[in-house]
């Protein structure tokens, strides 16, 4: 199984040798680690993978060969924990889920903290206990229009805390693109300058001073000329946004090769007082917002890329964010953003026609204006223009 593990690694273009193989087998024959499939995932990543830059092709190269198994073989595996998950999933009518009340912010956290109390064990399939299925506003893999997911996987995403380390990852700027369309709509934001050292042959002064110098040469040279505008790229990554990471990353590489003067930084969901650069380092390495806020001119040109789906709390109320507690509400960030950038606009992939139906992106609209644009080719053409205002 291992040897076709690491056949899986190779044909995915992944620079693993036998010999790292050889050491992730003598660390297995040592026992160093349990039968947990984490611990695998860890330890072949520590003894395989060399360059962090891999991680993230490793990262799906191991999800597409452990698809569906949960422990390593050699444990006594029943049922898949997926299986039983599944089925005691209950199938709500629309009635039904139309008398499932919504809690609000305050008794939501206060019932929270009470089943953490009071719980012994594991539930599924109920309406009260932290658990799987069921119609419960905790847990994951049910059906509540407004809850807390401890867990799992956003399915209905209507969870408004996330209890859980959440990993993100970082988009590929190195994309390949199937369309130069988004390069084409980026070249509307340009502003050219020749700056820096004179490395480019000035052939029209070469000649105009090798005239007036009676023919003996007169070598002239001037800075290249390059695109002089400066970008900040702020992108959410994560949650419903991985829907769209094909798009994004497609984006981000255009960005990449337009813009000589470009920074970017992540978020998820909302800005709050933090942001980051390395999606594997978030937790640890956060830029705060204030940093960004001040270590920038308002001669950049903000723009974010969204989706603006979240809950309503992570904008309009203060420990709203999803993953942490937040001391201002996000609206508050986003109005300092906007504020300090004149030249700003928001990118969505989301469709259009979905906008109406999801309070939070009306909200943000609000916050900012008109300058809410869809990620098509002619979103991005109206968002250059408006960049160039």
């Amino acid at each position: 199984m291992l040897v076709d593990f690491f056949l899986h690694l190779k044909s995915n273009r992944l620079p693993v040798s036998t010999k790292e193989f050889l050491t992730l087998l003598d660390a297995l024959g040592k026992g160093v680690i349990s039968h947990s499939l984490d611990d695998f995932y860890i330890l072949a990543r520590t003894t395989l993978i060399k360059d962090e830059a891999n991680f993230d092709k490793y990262d799906r190269a191991f999800g597409e060969y452990f698809h569906g198994i949960e422990k390593l073989p050699g444990m006594e595996t029943l049922i898949p924990e997926e299986w039983l998950r599944q089925s005691m999933k209950r199938h709500l009518t629309p009635e039904e889920q139309a008398k499932l009340e919504k809690l609000g912010w305050d008794k939501l956290m206060e019932t929270f903290k009470e089943r953490l109390a009071e719980q012994k064990g594991r539930h599924a399939g109920g309406s009260k206990w932290i658990g799987t299925g069921g119609t419960s506003p905790f847990g994951h893999g049910g059906t509540h229009p407004e809850g807390i997911r401890v867990g799992g996987k956003s399915e209905n995403r209507s969870a408004v805390k996330v209890w859980e380390k959440r990993e993100f990852r970082n988009l590929d700027d190195t994309v390949e693109l199937g369309t130069r369309n988004i390069k084409v709509a980026l070249r509307r934001l340009r502003r050219f300058a020749r700056e820096g050292a004179a490395e480019e042959l000035d052939l029209d002064g070469t000649i105009a001073g090798t005239a007036k110098n009676a023919g003996w040469l007169d070598l002239h040279l001037r800075p290249e000329r390059h695109n002089a505008v400066k970008v900040l790229l702020v992108l959410d990554v994560g949650g419903s946004m991985d829907d769209h990471i094909r798009v994004c990353e497609e984006l981000f590489s255009a960005c990449r090769s337009e813009f000589k003067h470009l920074e970017h930084y992540y978020f998820h969901n909302c800005v709050y007082e933090g942001v980051w650069k390395d999606n594997a380092r978030r937790h640890n390495e956060r830029v705060p917002t204030h940093d960004v806020l001040h270590r920038y001119g308002n001669d950049y040109k903000l723009i974010f890329v969204g989706d603006a789906s979240m809950s309503p709390y992570e904008l309009l109320h203060p420990g709203g964010g999803i993953e942490h507690w937040n001391e201002e509400p996000g609206a508050v960030w986003l109005g300092r953003l906007f504020e300090a950038f004149p030249h700003a606009i928001w990118l969505n992939p989301e469709p259009e026609h979905y906008w109406q139906y999801r309070q939070s992106i009306a909200l943000v609209r609000n916050l900012i204006g008109s300058r809410m644009y869809p990620l098509t080719l002619e979103g991005l053409a109206n968002g250059m223009r408006q960049l160039n205002k």
